[in-house]
């Protein structure tokens, strides 16, 4: 969908063999991401696990311009905090469809010690604790499903009234004059 954009999150953590940096994050040294702490540049920002990650408000903005919507990819506080500025912001939640199935997934990874796994369990259970704060949940039980789900939330999205009143402006201006 060439209306649809992904935000690209700036983080602390070191980059993993497969990631390529500007794609799946921006990585940037602990003295930069408080640079932009300090500047204002953050839309949100959190410490996850050690590791500091945060949107950057200019990216987002500049997106929106450009007529398109953004995708962020963020836990439930930085939903909140974008929540304070963003007033149209639609959260969507992903749970997946069991506990056994969250714990293969983050395996799977291979990046994380027996221990930092228990810690992103716990923290993972925290996180599931606030789904009623979003506007809709996507169980990620089949990827391709999912992702169905999630682009027919953005397509109900995208013809609620407020939204086609602001895209269908000159034509409803036609039809009712």
């Amino acid at each position: 969908d060439p209306q649809l954009a992904v935000s690209v999150s700036h983080t602390t953590r070191p980059k993993r063999a497969a990631e390529v940096d500007g794609e799946d994050y921006h990585f940037i040294d602990p003295a930069g991401f408080e640079a932009m702490v300090a500047a204002g540049e953050f839309l949100e920002q959190a410490e996850v696990f050690g590791h500091r990650y945060g949107t950057a408000a200019r990216e987002v903005a500049d997106k929106r311009a450009g007529g398109r919507d953004v995708i962020l990819e963020i836990d439930w506080q930085g939903a909140a905090q974008v929540r304070g500025q963003v007033p149209d912001l639609i959260g969507v939640f992903v749970l997946p469809p069991s506990r056994h199935t969250l714990k293969e997934r983050l395996a799977a990874r291979g990046a994380d010690s027996p221990e930092s796994m228990a810690k992103r369990l716990v923290e993972a259970r925290s996180e599931m604790s606030h789904v009623a704060d979003f506007d809709y949940v996507v169980v990620n039980d089949d990827f391709n499903a999912a992702l169905d789900n999630l682009r027919a939330i953005v397509q109900a999205e995208r013809l609620k009234t407020p939204v086609q009143a602001q895209r269908q402006r000159s034509l409803l201006a036609g039809l009712l004059s």
